[in-house]
């Protein structure tokens, strides 16, 4: 049986749009016996943002400094993490556990690279856990890796055997491509990548691994595992070009396997990943298995 945690609901970035979301939120996970804490200024709003910076900014110490809450989970995602970076307390945020994606990803890589932090991609709350029927493969999955700390999973991913293990990092495509240069971008090498992304035409996802690949980032990994590439218009010049095109371009390119099919990104069934944390990848003709470990 899942141990019961307090869950503390922020919003870090963007605006909650759905406040009927994060009341399903709550309601599912104290349905399943955990606990929600919900931080005062979470459904604030400034412009596209959850509060204006400095609202946002205070929310975050709140939750870091609230020993009810076990796991701190970012009620969305959008934008507005980046305004932030540099005036993180990350001594502080090192006492919590974190949970989000998207937008979350800078403070994840930020939280890693500056702290040294293990930090989860997962769930948040208002699309996730406040879905009108949430994701079991996600509640489980999640479930599993908080509780235990350690998760071992059968994944369909596609691309050559391999049997390798290093630190799990990554997260949204635009965020790390946006950090590099900035104190903000862990230095990982011998790493395994995973990366998604949401309404990237897959030139602009080109571009960006581009700009990782230039900064010598790309090939220094021992693994890359592609998550979820969605909401994207095809243009009438494509001509066949698409993220299948980008992904067969690189395995030319990339002296490291390339492997697509992590359930992970913007959508439904999504794996809890510890960025910062250990994983074991082996890939056989017969199939996939990530153990995952967050420390």
């Amino acid at each position: 049986m899942t141990r019961s945690l307090a869950f503390g609901f922020f919003s870090p970035s963007g605006v909650v749009l759905d406040a009927a979301a994060l009341d399903r939120a709550a309601a599912a996970l104290r349905h399943r016996g955990h606990r929600v804490v919900e931080d005062a200024s979470s459904r604030a709003r400034h412009q596209r943002f959850a509060g204006d910076d400095a609202a946002r900014l205070a929310a975050i110490h709140r939750v870091a400094a609230d020993d009810e809450v076990d796991v701190a989970v970012a009620v969305r995602g959008g934008y507005g993490l980046s305004r932030l970076l540099d005036r993180l307390d990350y001594a502080a945020i090192a006492r919590r556990r974190w949970m989000g994606h998207s937008d979350f990803t800078a403070f994840q890589l930020a939280a890693l690279a500056r702290q040294g932090l293990v930090t989860y991609a997962g769930p948040m709350a208002s699309y996730d856990f406040g879905a009108e029927v949430p994701s079991e493969f996600t509640l489980s999955h999640c479930f599993a890796m908080l509780t235990s700390g350690e998760h071992e999973v059968h994944v369909p991913l596609d691309g050559p055997p391999c049997s390798v293990e290093g630190t799990l990092w990554g997260g949204n495509l635009a965020m790390l491509a946006h950090l590099i240069g900035t104190p903000f971008l862990p230095a990982i090498d011998g790493g395994v990548l995973f990366i998604e992304d949401i309404a990237e035409h897959p030139y602009r996802i080109e571009r960006m691994l581009y700009q990782m690949f230039h900064a010598g980032i790309l090939q220094k990994q021992r693994a890359i595992l592609v998550g979820a590439f969605t909401d994207y218009t095809p243009y009438p010049h494509d001509d066949g070009y698409d993220l299948r095109s980008v992904v067969e371009h690189f395995r030319q390119r990339l002296p490291v396997p390339l492997y697509t099919g992590l359930p992970f990104g913007h959508v439904r069934d999504k794996l809890t990943l510890p960025v910062g944390g250990r994983v074991s990848l082996v890939v056989r003709e017969s199939g996939a298995m990530l153990v995952l470990r967050d420390r």
